[in-house]
Protein backbone atom coordinates (compact mmCIF):
# COMPACT_ATOMS: atom_id res chain seq x y z
CA UNK A 1 0.00 0.00 0.00
CA UNK A 2 1.48 3.30 -0.91
CA UNK A 3 1.01 6.09 1.11
CA UNK A 4 -2.19 8.03 0.15
CA UNK A 5 -2.14 11.79 -1.68
CA UNK A 6 -3.47 14.37 0.87
CA UNK A 7 -5.82 15.90 -2.20
CA UNK A 8 -9.43 16.65 -0.87
CA UNK A 9 -8.95 14.52 1.85
CA UNK A 10 -9.57 17.05 4.61
CA UNK A 11 -11.95 15.44 7.14
CA UNK A 12 -14.41 17.79 6.10
CA UNK A 13 -14.46 16.69 2.56
CA UNK A 14 -14.76 13.20 3.45
CA UNK A 15 -16.60 13.08 6.51
CA UNK A 16 -18.40 15.88 7.00
CA UNK A 17 -21.82 14.05 7.71
CA UNK A 18 -19.81 11.68 10.13
CA UNK A 19 -18.29 14.15 11.57
CA UNK A 20 -21.86 16.19 12.59
CA UNK A 21 -23.02 13.07 13.70
CA UNK A 22 -20.41 12.26 16.16
CA UNK A 23 -20.95 15.35 17.44
CA UNK A 24 -24.51 14.98 17.54
CA UNK A 25 -24.16 11.88 19.90
CA UNK A 26 -21.17 12.97 21.71
CA UNK A 27 -23.50 15.88 22.82
CA UNK A 28 -25.46 13.52 24.08
CA UNK A 29 -23.40 11.74 26.42
CA UNK A 30 -21.83 15.53 27.61
CA UNK A 31 -22.07 15.94 31.27
CA UNK A 32 -24.47 18.93 32.27
CA UNK A 33 -23.26 21.40 34.04
CA UNK A 34 -23.23 25.24 34.83
CA UNK A 35 -20.21 25.58 32.53
CA UNK A 36 -20.45 27.25 29.47
CA UNK A 37 -19.85 25.06 26.60
CA UNK A 38 -21.17 25.89 22.89
CA UNK A 39 -23.45 23.19 20.87
CA UNK A 40 -22.18 20.32 19.53
CA UNK A 41 -22.68 21.33 15.82
CA UNK A 42 -21.08 22.64 13.48
CA UNK A 43 -21.50 25.89 11.30
CA UNK A 44 -23.58 25.43 7.95
CA UNK A 45 -21.08 24.41 5.24
CA UNK A 46 -19.04 27.25 3.75
CA UNK A 47 -16.54 28.25 1.48
CA UNK A 48 -14.83 29.58 4.47
CA UNK A 49 -15.02 26.45 6.68
CA UNK A 50 -13.85 24.11 3.98
CA UNK A 51 -10.76 26.07 3.86
CA UNK A 52 -10.97 26.32 7.82
CA UNK A 53 -10.71 22.73 8.07
CA UNK A 54 -8.38 22.24 5.13
CA UNK A 55 -5.67 21.26 6.79
CA UNK A 56 -6.87 18.52 8.66
CA UNK A 57 -5.77 15.26 6.68
CA UNK A 58 -4.95 11.98 8.26
CA UNK A 59 -3.13 9.07 5.80
CA UNK A 60 -2.32 5.64 6.29
CA UNK A 61 1.33 4.77 5.10
CA UNK A 62 3.29 1.44 5.07
CA UNK A 63 5.77 1.47 7.58
CA UNK A 64 7.12 -2.53 6.96
CA UNK A 65 7.23 -5.77 9.09
CA UNK A 66 8.06 -6.34 12.41
CA UNK A 67 8.84 -9.93 12.84
CA UNK A 68 5.54 -11.65 11.33
CA UNK A 69 3.64 -8.25 11.70
CA UNK A 70 2.47 -5.60 9.21
CA UNK A 71 2.55 -2.28 10.74
CA UNK A 72 1.28 0.99 9.29
CA UNK A 73 1.38 4.48 10.34
CA UNK A 74 -2.12 6.47 10.58
CA UNK A 75 -0.22 9.80 10.45
CA UNK A 76 -2.08 12.37 11.85
CA UNK A 77 0.46 15.13 12.57
CA UNK A 78 -0.11 16.39 9.02
CA UNK A 79 -0.58 20.20 9.47
CA UNK A 80 2.79 21.57 8.92
CA UNK A 81 1.72 24.48 11.60
CA UNK A 82 1.06 22.37 14.32
CA UNK A 83 2.85 18.88 13.82
CA UNK A 84 0.39 17.26 16.09
CA UNK A 85 -2.63 15.44 16.74
CA UNK A 86 -4.35 18.00 18.34
CA UNK A 87 -5.41 19.93 15.24
CA UNK A 88 -8.50 18.13 14.41
CA UNK A 89 -10.23 18.68 17.90
CA UNK A 90 -8.90 22.01 17.67
CA UNK A 91 -10.38 23.04 14.49
CA UNK A 92 -13.64 21.32 16.05
CA UNK A 93 -13.59 23.64 18.79
CA UNK A 94 -13.10 26.66 17.24
CA UNK A 95 -15.50 25.85 14.85
CA UNK A 96 -18.43 25.27 17.49
CA UNK A 97 -17.15 28.64 19.35
CA UNK A 98 -17.84 30.40 15.37
CA UNK A 99 -21.57 28.66 15.20
CA UNK A 100 -22.09 29.99 18.89
CA UNK A 101 -21.35 33.82 17.82
CA UNK A 102 -23.10 33.36 14.67
CA UNK A 103 -26.37 32.07 17.11
CA UNK A 104 -26.22 34.40 19.60
CA UNK A 105 -23.57 37.50 18.68
CA UNK A 106 -21.49 36.58 21.98
CA UNK A 107 -17.77 36.69 21.22
CA UNK A 108 -16.30 33.47 23.01
CA UNK A 109 -12.69 33.46 24.74
CA UNK A 110 -11.26 30.01 24.98
CA UNK A 111 -9.18 29.20 27.69
CA UNK A 112 -7.02 26.03 28.41
CA UNK A 113 -4.13 24.39 30.11
CA UNK A 114 -1.96 22.54 28.24
CA UNK A 115 1.30 21.01 28.36
CA UNK A 116 2.25 22.46 25.06
CA UNK A 117 0.73 20.63 21.93
CA UNK A 118 -3.24 21.76 22.79
CA UNK A 119 -2.47 25.32 22.93
CA UNK A 120 -0.19 25.35 19.97
CA UNK A 121 -3.16 23.42 18.01
CA UNK A 122 -5.89 25.66 19.64
CA UNK A 123 -4.22 28.75 18.74
CA UNK A 124 -3.54 27.74 15.02
CA UNK A 125 -7.00 27.24 14.72
CA UNK A 126 -7.78 30.76 16.22
CA UNK A 127 -5.27 32.24 13.68
CA UNK A 128 -7.17 29.70 10.86
CA UNK A 129 -10.56 31.24 11.33
CA UNK A 130 -9.18 34.44 11.48
CA UNK A 131 -7.59 34.21 8.09
CA UNK A 132 -10.24 31.97 6.73
CA UNK A 133 -13.20 34.56 7.29
CA UNK A 134 -14.83 32.24 9.65
CA UNK A 135 -14.11 34.72 12.90
CA UNK A 136 -12.14 37.47 13.56
CA UNK A 137 -10.66 39.25 17.18
CA UNK A 138 -13.87 40.82 18.40
CA UNK A 139 -15.82 37.57 18.17
CA UNK A 140 -12.99 34.91 19.18
CA UNK A 141 -9.81 34.79 21.50
CA UNK A 142 -7.87 32.55 23.10
CA UNK A 143 -6.17 32.54 26.66
CA UNK A 144 -3.97 29.42 26.82
CA UNK A 145 -1.85 28.18 30.00
CA UNK A 146 1.31 26.25 29.81
CA UNK A 147 3.72 24.97 32.41
CA UNK A 148 7.22 26.52 32.38
CA UNK A 149 8.67 23.27 30.96
CA UNK A 150 6.93 24.09 27.74
CA UNK A 151 8.66 27.26 26.51
CA UNK A 152 10.77 24.68 24.07
CA UNK A 153 7.82 23.27 22.58
CA UNK A 154 5.85 26.56 21.54
CA UNK A 155 5.58 27.44 17.99
CA UNK A 156 5.54 31.02 17.08
CA UNK A 157 2.74 32.26 15.17
CA UNK A 158 0.85 35.79 13.98
CA UNK A 159 -0.65 35.45 17.38
CA UNK A 160 2.45 35.56 18.81
CA UNK A 161 4.56 38.05 16.49
CA UNK A 162 1.38 40.18 15.57
CA UNK A 163 1.15 42.81 18.85
CA UNK A 164 -2.43 43.38 18.52
CA UNK A 165 -3.20 39.61 18.59
CA UNK A 166 -0.76 38.56 20.74
CA UNK A 167 -2.53 41.20 23.16
CA UNK A 168 -6.29 39.54 22.71
CA UNK A 169 -4.34 36.29 22.68
CA UNK A 170 -2.05 35.76 25.46
CA UNK A 171 0.35 32.52 25.74
CA UNK A 172 0.61 32.22 29.21
CA UNK A 173 3.50 30.20 31.02
CA UNK A 174 2.87 29.71 34.71
CA UNK A 175 6.34 29.04 37.09
CA UNK A 176 4.88 25.93 37.79
CA UNK A 177 4.36 22.26 37.32
CA UNK A 178 2.33 21.06 34.82
CA UNK A 179 -0.43 19.40 36.87
CA UNK A 180 -0.40 23.14 38.81
CA UNK A 181 -1.65 24.72 35.31
CA UNK A 182 -4.83 22.67 35.32
CA UNK A 183 -5.99 23.83 38.85
CA UNK A 184 -5.19 27.28 38.40
CA UNK A 185 -6.72 27.54 35.31
CA UNK A 186 -10.29 26.20 36.14
CA UNK A 187 -10.16 28.10 39.76
CA UNK A 188 -9.69 31.42 36.98
CA UNK A 189 -12.82 30.53 34.57
CA UNK A 190 -14.73 29.41 37.80
CA UNK A 191 -13.83 33.12 39.54
CA UNK A 192 -14.21 35.08 36.56
CA UNK A 193 -16.94 33.92 34.25
CA UNK A 194 -20.02 35.65 34.81
CA UNK A 195 -18.55 38.91 36.02
CA UNK A 196 -16.19 39.05 32.72
CA UNK A 197 -19.32 38.01 30.58
CA UNK A 198 -21.35 40.87 32.46
CA UNK A 199 -18.58 43.30 31.60
CA UNK A 200 -17.14 42.46 28.41
CA UNK A 201 -19.45 40.06 26.85
CA UNK A 202 -17.08 37.25 25.82
CA UNK A 203 -18.30 33.92 27.26
CA UNK A 204 -15.21 31.86 28.76
CA UNK A 205 -15.09 28.46 27.48
CA UNK A 206 -12.89 26.12 29.38
CA UNK A 207 -12.16 23.52 26.86
CA UNK A 208 -10.46 20.99 28.88
CA UNK A 209 -13.65 18.63 28.81
CA UNK A 210 -13.00 15.07 27.55
CA UNK A 211 -16.10 14.92 25.20
CA UNK A 212 -15.06 18.08 23.59
CA UNK A 213 -12.05 15.41 22.10
CA UNK A 214 -13.85 12.38 21.86
CA UNK A 215 -15.95 13.12 18.80
CA UNK A 216 -12.90 14.34 16.78
CA UNK A 217 -11.36 11.40 18.12
CA UNK A 218 -13.41 9.14 16.64
CA UNK A 219 -12.67 10.21 13.30
CA UNK A 220 -9.74 8.01 13.64
CA UNK A 221 -12.02 5.14 13.39
CA UNK A 222 -14.16 6.62 10.05
CA UNK A 223 -10.77 6.71 8.30
CA UNK A 224 -9.61 3.37 8.99
CA UNK A 225 -12.86 1.34 7.89
CA UNK A 226 -13.18 3.66 4.82
CA UNK A 227 -9.66 3.72 3.76
CA UNK A 228 -7.77 0.82 5.54
CA UNK A 229 -10.61 -1.51 5.84
CA UNK A 230 -10.02 -5.00 7.96
CA UNK A 231 -9.47 -8.15 6.28
CA UNK A 232 -11.97 -11.03 7.54
CA UNK A 233 -9.42 -13.12 9.91
CA UNK A 234 -7.07 -10.69 10.43
CA UNK A 235 -6.35 -8.84 13.89
CA UNK A 236 -5.50 -5.26 14.14
CA UNK A 237 -3.71 -3.52 17.24
CA UNK A 238 -3.91 0.28 17.84
CA UNK A 239 -0.56 1.36 19.47
CA UNK A 240 -0.44 5.13 21.07
CA UNK A 241 2.17 6.38 23.05
CA UNK A 242 -0.91 7.82 25.96
CA UNK A 243 -0.94 9.59 28.89
CA UNK A 244 -4.54 9.16 28.95
CA UNK A 245 -5.47 7.74 26.70
CA UNK A 246 -8.22 10.10 25.10
CA UNK A 247 -7.30 9.32 21.58
CA UNK A 248 -7.45 5.44 21.63
CA UNK A 249 -11.23 5.98 23.61
CA UNK A 250 -12.11 8.18 21.03
CA UNK A 251 -11.39 5.57 18.25
CA UNK A 252 -13.32 3.64 20.44
CA UNK A 253 -16.28 5.70 20.40
CA UNK A 254 -16.27 6.12 17.00
CA UNK A 255 -16.22 2.33 16.25
CA UNK A 256 -19.75 2.32 18.47
CA UNK A 257 -21.22 4.17 15.55
CA UNK A 258 -19.82 1.88 12.69
CA UNK A 259 -21.29 -1.31 11.46
CA UNK A 260 -19.65 -4.04 13.47
CA UNK A 261 -15.78 -5.00 12.09
CA UNK A 262 -14.27 -8.25 11.31
CA UNK A 263 -13.14 -8.29 14.89
CA UNK A 264 -12.90 -5.72 17.86
CA UNK A 265 -9.96 -3.61 17.76
CA UNK A 266 -6.75 -4.60 20.49
CA UNK A 267 -5.60 -1.18 21.86
CA UNK A 268 -2.09 -1.00 23.06
CA UNK A 269 -1.02 1.51 25.54
CA UNK A 270 3.00 2.97 24.99
CA UNK A 271 4.10 4.87 28.19
CA UNK A 272 7.58 6.35 29.53
CA UNK A 273 8.60 6.24 32.80
CA UNK A 274 7.58 9.44 34.33
CA UNK A 275 4.21 8.36 34.00
CA UNK A 276 3.42 4.65 33.42
CA UNK A 277 0.27 4.64 35.70
CA UNK A 278 -1.76 3.22 32.98
CA UNK A 279 0.00 0.48 32.29
CA UNK A 280 0.90 0.00 36.11
CA UNK A 281 -2.83 -0.10 36.30
CA UNK A 282 -3.77 -2.38 33.67
CA UNK A 283 -1.59 -5.55 35.20
CA UNK A 284 -2.14 -4.45 38.65
CA UNK A 285 1.74 -4.36 38.92
CA UNK A 286 3.90 -1.72 40.87
CA UNK A 287 7.12 -0.68 39.22
CA UNK A 288 10.17 -2.47 39.35
CA UNK A 289 13.55 -2.07 40.73
CA UNK A 290 16.54 -1.00 39.41
CA UNK A 291 19.98 -1.66 39.42
CA UNK A 292 22.61 0.56 38.75
CA UNK A 293 25.78 -1.00 37.37
CA UNK A 294 28.78 1.65 38.59
CA UNK A 295 30.96 0.71 35.17
CA UNK A 296 28.25 1.29 32.66
CA UNK A 297 26.49 3.98 34.99
CA UNK A 298 23.36 2.46 33.65
CA UNK A 299 20.55 1.00 35.46
CA UNK A 300 18.98 -2.59 35.05
CA UNK A 301 16.63 -5.10 35.43
CA UNK A 302 15.01 -7.99 34.38
CA UNK A 303 11.83 -9.14 35.73
CA UNK A 304 9.40 -7.50 34.16
CA UNK A 305 9.22 -7.23 30.22
CA UNK A 306 6.93 -4.34 30.35
CA UNK A 307 9.20 -2.25 31.25
CA UNK A 308 12.64 -1.02 29.90
CA UNK A 309 15.64 -3.32 30.42
CA UNK A 310 17.92 -0.83 30.93
CA UNK A 311 17.24 3.06 31.47
CA UNK A 312 19.81 6.06 32.28
CA UNK A 313 17.20 6.85 35.34
CA UNK A 314 14.52 5.43 36.31
CA UNK A 315 13.08 8.19 37.37
CA UNK A 316 13.54 10.07 33.93
CA UNK A 317 10.57 12.27 32.29
CA UNK A 318 10.95 11.36 28.56
CA UNK A 319 8.21 13.75 27.41
CA UNK A 320 6.58 16.45 28.78
CA UNK A 321 3.82 15.75 26.86
CA UNK A 322 2.81 13.17 29.19
CA UNK A 323 2.20 14.01 32.64
CA UNK A 324 -0.85 12.97 33.83
CA UNK A 325 -1.05 10.23 36.93
CA UNK A 326 -3.57 8.28 38.04
CA UNK A 327 -5.43 9.10 35.17
CA UNK A 328 -9.38 8.62 35.40
CA UNK A 329 -9.30 6.90 32.40
CA UNK A 330 -7.58 3.58 33.21
CA UNK A 331 -10.55 1.58 34.18
CA UNK A 332 -12.44 2.02 30.51
CA UNK A 333 -9.40 1.33 28.67
CA UNK A 334 -8.88 -1.38 30.90
CA UNK A 335 -12.20 -2.88 30.24
CA UNK A 336 -11.96 -2.81 26.36
CA UNK A 337 -8.50 -4.32 26.69
CA UNK A 338 -9.49 -7.27 28.80
CA UNK A 339 -12.24 -7.78 26.58
CA UNK A 340 -10.45 -7.24 23.16
CA UNK A 341 -6.83 -8.06 23.56
CA UNK A 342 -3.81 -5.78 23.05
CA UNK A 343 -1.48 -4.48 26.43
CA UNK A 344 0.72 -2.03 27.15
CA UNK A 345 4.19 -0.89 27.86
CA UNK A 346 6.57 1.61 29.20
CA UNK A 347 9.98 2.47 27.36
CA UNK A 348 12.81 4.37 28.38
CA UNK A 349 15.03 6.71 26.39
CA UNK A 350 17.55 4.32 26.51
CA UNK A 351 15.46 2.17 24.48
CA UNK A 352 14.35 4.84 22.26
CA UNK A 353 18.07 5.87 20.78
CA UNK A 354 18.51 2.23 20.70
CA UNK A 355 15.52 1.85 18.33
CA UNK A 356 16.10 5.73 16.80
CA UNK A 357 18.00 4.67 13.28
CA UNK A 358 15.82 1.87 12.83
CA UNK A 359 12.49 3.98 13.23
CA UNK A 360 13.56 7.00 11.35
CA UNK A 361 14.65 4.71 8.09
CA UNK A 362 10.73 3.07 8.39
CA UNK A 363 9.28 6.66 8.67
CA UNK A 364 11.09 7.99 5.79
CA UNK A 365 9.72 5.28 3.89
CA UNK A 366 5.95 6.46 5.11
CA UNK A 367 7.10 10.31 4.21
CA UNK A 368 7.70 11.07 7.44
CA UNK A 369 11.00 12.97 8.09
CA UNK A 370 12.90 12.49 11.99
CA UNK A 371 16.29 14.53 12.24
CA UNK A 372 19.40 12.86 11.72
CA UNK A 373 20.47 14.05 15.66
CA UNK A 374 17.84 12.81 17.97
CA UNK A 375 18.66 15.78 20.19
CA UNK A 376 17.18 17.97 17.71
CA UNK A 377 13.48 16.19 18.67
CA UNK A 378 11.24 18.26 20.45
CA UNK A 379 8.23 16.14 20.77
CA UNK A 380 8.71 12.21 21.10
CA UNK A 381 5.17 11.05 21.12
CA UNK A 382 5.72 9.36 17.49
CA UNK A 383 9.10 7.61 18.32
CA UNK A 384 7.74 6.70 21.95
CA UNK A 385 4.51 5.14 19.80
CA UNK A 386 7.01 3.15 17.58
CA UNK A 387 9.33 1.53 20.29
CA UNK A 388 6.80 0.72 22.14
CA UNK A 389 5.16 -1.35 19.31
CA UNK A 390 8.24 -2.72 18.33
CA UNK A 391 9.58 -3.73 21.96
CA UNK A 392 6.06 -5.33 22.35
CA UNK A 393 6.04 -7.55 19.73
CA UNK A 394 9.95 -8.31 19.92
CA UNK A 395 8.57 -9.54 23.81
CA UNK A 396 5.94 -11.20 22.53
CA UNK A 397 3.72 -8.49 24.35
CA UNK A 398 1.85 -7.70 21.30
CA UNK A 399 0.30 -10.29 19.03
CA UNK A 400 -1.43 -9.28 16.19
CA UNK A 401 -1.24 -9.15 12.12
CA UNK A 402 -1.28 -5.83 11.96
CA UNK A 403 -0.28 -3.23 14.58
CA UNK A 404 -1.42 0.53 13.15
CA UNK A 405 0.67 3.08 14.84
CA UNK A 406 -0.86 6.17 16.06
CA UNK A 407 0.90 9.01 14.53
CA UNK A 408 0.17 11.49 17.30
CA UNK A 409 3.12 14.56 17.57
CA UNK A 410 6.51 14.54 15.88
CA UNK A 411 8.49 18.10 15.51
CA UNK A 412 12.32 18.94 15.51
CA UNK A 413 13.62 22.48 16.00
CA UNK A 414 13.90 22.02 11.91
CA UNK A 415 9.88 22.33 11.70
CA UNK A 416 9.50 25.34 14.16
CA UNK A 417 10.21 28.85 15.63
CA UNK A 418 9.47 29.26 19.57
CA UNK A 419 7.53 31.97 20.85
CA UNK A 420 10.51 34.36 21.96
CA UNK A 421 10.57 34.86 25.79
CA UNK A 422 9.33 38.67 25.31
CA UNK A 423 6.53 37.47 23.76
CA UNK A 424 5.05 35.32 26.42
CA UNK A 425 3.10 36.38 29.62
CA UNK A 426 4.50 35.20 32.54
CA UNK A 427 2.30 34.20 35.38
CA UNK A 428 2.98 33.36 39.00
CA UNK A 429 -0.13 32.24 39.70
CA UNK A 430 -4.26 32.77 39.71
CA UNK A 431 -4.18 36.32 40.65
CA UNK A 432 -1.84 37.04 37.61
CA UNK A 433 -3.55 34.91 35.18
CA UNK A 434 -7.27 36.37 36.00
CA UNK A 435 -5.40 39.80 35.44
CA UNK A 436 -4.14 38.04 31.92
CA UNK A 437 -7.70 37.14 31.12
CA UNK A 438 -9.58 40.40 31.84
CA UNK A 439 -6.92 42.36 29.80
CA UNK A 440 -7.38 39.69 26.76
CA UNK A 441 -11.13 40.35 26.98
CA UNK A 442 -11.15 44.01 27.61
CA UNK A 443 -8.48 44.72 24.78
CA UNK A 444 -10.26 46.71 21.93
CA UNK A 445 -10.67 45.16 18.75
CA UNK A 446 -8.98 47.41 15.39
Amino acid sequence: MSTIALTDRHVLARYEEQLRYALDQAGRTASPGSAFAPPFELPEPSAELTKFFAVATPRFAELGTAGQTRLVLLDLMSNPDTRTVKTLASLVIVARAVLHWERTGEPVMIVTPSSANKATALRDAVLRAYRSGLSDPSRLRIVTVVPEVARPKLWSSALSDDAMLAERNPMCVLARGETDVKTVTKLVVEEVTKELAARTGFRLWHTLDLVNYQCSDALRAFAERSELPQAPGITRAHAHAVSSAFGLLGHHFGTTLLPAAPSAPQYFLVQHMATPDMVLSLYGMTAPEYRLNPSTGLHYQDEEPRYPAVTFDPAENLESTFYTRAPATSPAMNALIRSSGGGGVVVSLHECLGRYGQIRAMLAKAGVALPADPRDLREWSLVIAMTGALNGIDRGLLRADEVLVHGSGSYSVQDFTPIPDRRLHAIAGADDLRQAVSAAATARSC
